[in-house]
């Protein structure tokens, strides 16, 4: 009896079964899918809020304000005039139209006069500037949708007083905002699938066949964010959790459907059944999915480790994709395969179909040859550049920004810069939240009041210092305008003075008071702190179970170690990258990008994450055809010679869709998805390219058969046997020149 019907590998009983019951296979997943699109329709996904995701101090003293006052949205229209002063009549005439026009509104409430008494500090100490405030009604998260008949008025005063400059800030900002991020995300959405189907049709030469890993990828993604809305009744996710679904999912779905996709016709292409081909896939490319997939899925665990509540609704996303993934390419994958049979290969492109090369293509296997022949210095000039490429990441400053790294051309932006220009420190104020008894007590007054005095004597804290109480007396919020822009060092300074020295001298003191810092300074300060001190447990909890996996997985402690070392290698090279990029100015007008501040703070978790995940897909796959070409009795430097010609094609494949896929980040208009697309676009292809291609093939070469070793002590560790088929390796090897034919 053939080793494959003996096996009792999991994702080869999941394709014999999926192959024999096609019709069920294929209807039931449909079926799983469409329920799940249902599902998630008729319950909704529950969002984060913007006070959920805030970290330490600030997020602390955030939520006791948002539990202590009932805060609408607000919302600053900007009047400005190079000539006219505040006290002029046509420059008076527009601030009363402003007032006028926004009053009459339905939606807006507690309109503020920069003429009314006690409202001084609404216009400029140089009398060219004055701000009308005032708040939108209602729950501060559904401001947004209220907002359109504000920008209408604004725009109608500003029509009717050409003279002066009239533009606002707040909700306005922010849907300005919130718009230009959907239009990136959908302009990346809408980019990659074409991109990613015409790489699958030149892999494949054929539509039919490059249609199957699309229409996989798609269906998990459809299947995730279905399901999602389930567990984010009780945990939230991030507003922008579908476009991470849909990276992840379609890298990971194409990725796994090619791995089999391939093997499947490799198989018979060597001679064999439909049926013996699509077994043989199952146990060999079917094993190395399911392994790679828990490979990614601990990857992604990882992110539950920062305590943040938006990297955890990230790893909750991608595991969930990442195992739909796997699922459907174990189960409906091989159905689809014994359903088409050679209909696969229908509506080949001609051209193309004739170019496919055996072994993976001319390119790499000239390339190998040469590094397999001087294994050495492959190996050391590999290693050379990755180093070179990883050493500027030592220099990595990371920074969570404010308004400066947002694109200067957004009307939103400018408006900005020109309140903070005119009234420094007051749209980003440093906030003292106090929680007593009662903030009426003598000792609560006294004590707020020498916080304002100290904070103001510091000279990094600035009038108008504004205390406000809620209905119950038990909460003040103290605003203190600060030095700089909110996060650069002059803000961070001032806020150190105020946590370090005035806050413990003054409200901090306080018997029983429950006091905090928050606002933009802070909160940018306690996430870069929590992103810092988290990251190494992130890093060493992905690394250990992703040793721990490999080791089990191929029985080798060389190998999983080499693993390990080789993808820190891809991620550190990636960092240095985006050091390079984002650090310096010389890459602004190749991108088109102004802010070069540093990389945000949440980036090098994230992308470690992400491109660990990733990358395991391709160095499993390569492992498993080493491997198994070992099992069948190639010396070592055959088998690696085997592993790495025969799968160089597929993994080139997939790595050009994920480059392309990712690349097109980095021509969006935001510099956080720019970091985002650099990073990954270029882990991925060092990682195909330097580290698979050359310094893999080149370090399992110089270590021989050390590549197996596993320690006696070890011996008890499971074995998961690497199926193969009954052929003589030159069977295998002369199969994709027989389908290229």
């Amino acid at each position: 009896m053939s080793p494959l019907k003996r096996s009792n590998n999991i994702a080869a009983r999941m394709g014999r079964w999926s192959a024999r019951h096609r019709k069920t296979a294929i209807f039931g997943w449909l079926a799983f899918v469409v329920a799940a699109v249902v599902i998630g329709g008729a319950i909704g996904t529950e969002q984060l809020g913007d006070n959920d995701t805030l970290p330490g101090e600030s997020g602390k003293a955030a939520r006791i304000l948002e539990d202590g006052f009932e805060q609408p949205a607000g919302e600053t229209v900007l009047v400005q005039s190079e000539s006219l002063t505040a006290s002029s009549p046509a420059f008076r005439a527009a601030v009363e139209d402003v007032l006028r026009r926004v009053s009459a509104l339905g939606v807006v409430a507690n309109v503020e006069s920069p003429y009314a008494a006690g409202n001084g500090a609404q216009i400029s100490a140089d009398g060219h500037s004055a701000i009308v405030n005032f708040d939108i009604r209602g729950d501060s998260e559904k401001a947004v949708d209220k907002i359109d008949p504000v920008i209408d008025a604004v725009q109608a005063a500003a029509a009717g007083h050409p003279a002066l400059s009239i533009d606002e800030f707040g909700v306005s900002a922010e849907k300005q905002l919130d718009e230009k991020f959907a239009n990136d995300l959908e302009r990346a959405g809408m980019l990659s699938l074409p991109v990613t189907i015409v790489i699958l049709v030149i892999a494949f030469g054929a539509l039919v066949a490059a249609g199957i890993p699309l229409l996989l990828a798609l269906s998990a993604v459809m299947a995730t964010m279905g399901l999602l809305a389930i567990p984010s009744q009780l945990w939230p996710v991030d507003e922008n959790i579908s476009a991470i679904v849909l990276l992840i999912g379609l890298a990971v779905g194409v990725d796994y459907s090619m791995f089999y996709l391939k093997r499947e016709r490799e198989e018979r292409a060597a001679g064999k059944s439909e049926s013996a081909a699509l077994e043989s896939a199952a146990a060999t490319s079917g094993r190395a999915v399911l392994i790679s997939g828990l490979t990614v899925m601990t990857a992604m665990a990882g992110m539950f480790l920062t305590g943040d509540e938006t990297f955890g609704s990230f790893a909750m996303a991608t595991i969930l994709v990442v195992a739909i993934a796997v699922l459907g390419s174990l189960t409906v994958l091989p159905a689809l395969l014994s359903w088409l049979g050679d209909r696969v290969n229908k509506a080949r492109v001609p051209f193309l179909h004739s170019r496919q090369r055996p072994e993976g293509g001319r390119m790499w296997g000239w390339i190998l040859d040469r590094v397999l022949a001087r294994p050495l210095v492959s190996a050391i000039a590999a290693t050379a550049v990755l180093v070179a490429l990883a050493l500027p990441a030592l220099g990595m400053k990371t920074v969570v920004p404010g308004a400066e790294a947002l694109p200067q051309d957004l009307p939103a932006v400018q408006t900005y810069n020109r309140l903070q220009q005119a009234f420094p420190g007051e749209q980003a104020p440093a906030i003292v939240v106090v929680e007593t008894a009662s903030t009426d007590a003598p000792d609560v007054r006294s004590a707020v009041a020498e916080l304002q005095k100290q904070a103001l004597a510091t000279g990094r804290f600035h009038e108008p210092v504004t205390v406000d109480v809620n209905a119950d007396r038990t909460v003040a919020e103290i605003d203190l305008p600060i030095d700089g822009t909110g996060t650069d060092a002059a803000s961070n300074a001032a806020l150190a003075s105020l946590r370090e020295d005035i806050v413990p001298a003054t409200v901090g003191a306080l018997d029983g008071a429950e006091v905090g810092v928050t606002g933009t300074t802070a909160i940018s300060k306690d996430f870069d702190t929590s992103m810092r001190s988290t990251a190494p447990l992130v890093f060493a909890f992905v690394l250990a179970f992703a040793f721990v996996l490999l080791l089990v997985s191929f029985r080798s402690i060389v190998l999983a170690a080499k693993a390990i070392v080789l993808n820190l290698l891809s991620v550190a090279a990636a960092y240095g990258v985006l050091v390079l990029v984002f650090q310096g100015s010389w890459a602004k007008g190749i991108l088109d990008f102004d802010y070069s501040g540093g990389v945000m703070a949440f980036m090098p978790v994230f992308l470690f994450v992400i491109l660990f995940g990733l990358s395991m897909d391709y160095h499993v796959f390569i492992l498993s055809r080493i491997r198994e070409a070992y099992d069948r009795g190639m010396k070592t430097e055959d088998a690696v010679a085997h592993g790495i010609k025969t799968t160089a094609g597929v993994v080139t494949s997939a790595a050009i869709v994920m480059v392309f896929v990712f690349g097109i980040f980095a021509t969006l208009s935001i510099v956080m998805l720019k970091q985002f697309g650099v990073g990954l676009a270029t882990a991925v292809l060092i990682d195909a390219t330097i580290v698979r291609a050359v310094l893999l093939p080149a370090a399992m070469t110089l270590l021989g058969d050390w590549n197996w070793y596993l320690p006696r002590w070890l011996e008890w560790l499971p074995r998961l046997e690497h199926e193969r088929g009954e052929e003589v390796p030159a069977a295998a090897e002369a199969a994709p020149a027989r389908l290229a034919a």
